[in-house]
């Protein structure tokens, strides 16, 4: 006997129900709060529960805020500091413990650990790096007859000291990206590049960057994802000083909604902040996209 056809649509329908608790869990812990945050920028409100709608008038006010625009200008120029320098050393890093020696994976594991490390003993490790008053960076200089540099108390070397922290802090994941691009690169690609004697650097950008142009890619765009969302270092290392020089817009969302209780304000400043990092993550892949050969 021939068993009954299945009956037309039965099938999508259970394979719907595969997807349910995931889609259940994306609606409620994603599109729902992007869907509030953006009607709440819309109002005046409070924490108190208050709320008057003012349309575009958060927007407006952002616009003309010397506070809110000095905080995105911070935030720019973290991300211009920190982006091509994670994606740049951690490639380096990975390219050169892609060797399966214990030595290798030794140095791949000090490398990673920093990534698993909280923010706030990662700030408490730095302050003790780049205070002026007998920090590493001040005894170092002070060995060699230079007097120390205020890292966290000059306008001009905030940010960068900010930086350095943060890369030291997040190396570790991009190089395991690299790493595991690396091991996927087919080796008679290398051995065809040793019978036609290539040299290392035609090898490296004739082969392994080509190879893991996708990793590369996406590095680059989480990192920029992550870095437009500089908090923690910030707030625990120098609380946005001096004079607002080292505040990004997540520091400048925080002080609007949970000290001014201006949550209102705060929700418009969340929502260019999203903006800001969809504009950026979007062109960032058009233009590494444009450049990849067709098929």
């Amino acid at each position: 006997m021939t068993a009954p056809a299945p009956r037309p649509g039965k099938g999508s329908w259970t394979n719907g129900l595969f997807i349910a608790p995931y889609l259940a869990v994306y609606l409620g812990l994603l599109l729902y709060p992007l869907l509030a945050g953006v009607w709440l920028s819309l109002h005046k409100a409070d924490l108190f529960g208050g709320a008057a709608f003012v349309g575009i008038e958060n927007f407006a006010r952002l616009l003309r805020d010397g506070v809110f625009l000095q905080a995105v200008r911070n935030t720019f120029f973290f991300v211009l500091l920190t982006v091509p320098a994670l994606a740049t050393i951690s490639l380096a890093l990975a390219l050169a413990l892609n060797r399966p020696t214990r030595a290798a994976a030794f140095f791949r594991g000090v490398f990673f650990s920093s990534s698993v490390l909280s923010v706030t003993i990662v700030t408490l490790i730095w302050r003790l790096v780049l205070i002026p008053d007998g920090g590493l960076i001040a005894n170092l200089l002070h060995a060699v007859g230079q007097p120390p540099l205020p890292l966290l108390s000059h306008p001009d070397l905030v940010l960068p000291a900010i930086a350095l922290t943060t890369v030291w802090w997040c190396i570790g994941l991009p190089m395991m990206l690299y790493l595991a691009a690396l091991q996927q690169v087919p080796a008679e690609l290398y051995e065809a590049a040793a019978l036609d004697k290539a040299g290392g650097w035609k090898t490296l950008t004739r082969i392994t960057l080509p190879s893991i142009r996708r990793t590369i890619v996406l590095v680059v765009i989480i990192q920029c994802v992550l870095q437009f969302q500089l908090f923690g270092q910030a707030q625990l290392l120098t609380q946005g000083g001096p004079n607002g020089a080292s505040r990004p817009i997540v520091l400048f969302i925080y002080e609007v909604g949970f000290r001014r209780w201006d949550i209102g304000y705060a929700a418009a400043a969340s929502e260019i902040l999203f903006g800001l990092i969809l504009v950026a993550t979007v062109l960032q892949y058009v233009t590494t996209r444009g450049g990849e050969p067709r098929r």
